[in-house]
């Protein structure tokens, strides 16, 4: 028996099988947890903004207008949890990401970001800009098309582009430090 698409699900939690909605959050959960702990840089604060946001997503379902596209709609509300989470949490953010060994341990958190060299982009990605950080988790992780990922974050295809663009170059510049540093 093949599991309910989403806009199935989407239509029983509206007609009142609240349940049908744990199927969504099992679905989603993995990726907006991973999502959200690259945005953050913080296990704790990642996974408080994956809760929020499906929270808010349940009591927006009404106004979700393309039920298919449930996945994107959500991960357009948690991209906006993790940047007001970013915002209000400025000064704790800056004392992680400017701490490398506390950003290393939310990526250890994670068994598949347990190798060294996965540490390494982890602190890497914290070290980018949020806007470049957010763009390219969407593009290169989520492996999302610029078209969704303008709908996601509001931004315009040839902005996220450039970002994209600026976030790899600088991911090739740290990664670079950081392997002169190892050696």
């Amino acid at each position: 028996m093949t599991a309910p698409d989403d806009a199935e699900l989407v239509r029983r939690v509206l007609a009142g099988e609240v349940e049908a909605y744990g199927a969504l959050v099992e679905r989603y959960r993995p990726r907006c947890a991973r999502f959200a702990v690259h945005m953050l840089g913080d296990a704790s604060d990642a996974d408080e903004a994956v809760q929020e946001a499906f929270v808010r997503a349940y009591r927006a379902l009404p106004r979700c207008r393309q039920p298919d596209r449930f996945g994107a709609w959500l991960l357009r509300i948690l991209a906006n949890r993790c940047r007001t989470a970013r915002a209000s949490r400025s000064r704790r953010e800056r004392l992680v990401l400017l701490d490398d060994g506390a950003v290393g341990m939310a990526a250890v958190a994670h068994p598949e970001d347990r190798s060294a060299w996965r540490e390494e982009i982890a602190v890497a990605l914290a070290r980018l800009a949020p806007e470049q950080r957010e763009a390219f988790l969407l593009k290169h992780v989520e492996e999302l098309d610029y078209g969704e990922m303008a709908e996601i974050t509001g931004a315009g295809v040839s902005a996220l582009k450039m970002r994209v663009k600026r976030a790899c170059e600088r991911l090739r510049e740290l990664l670079q430090e950081s392997d002169v540093r190892g050696s």
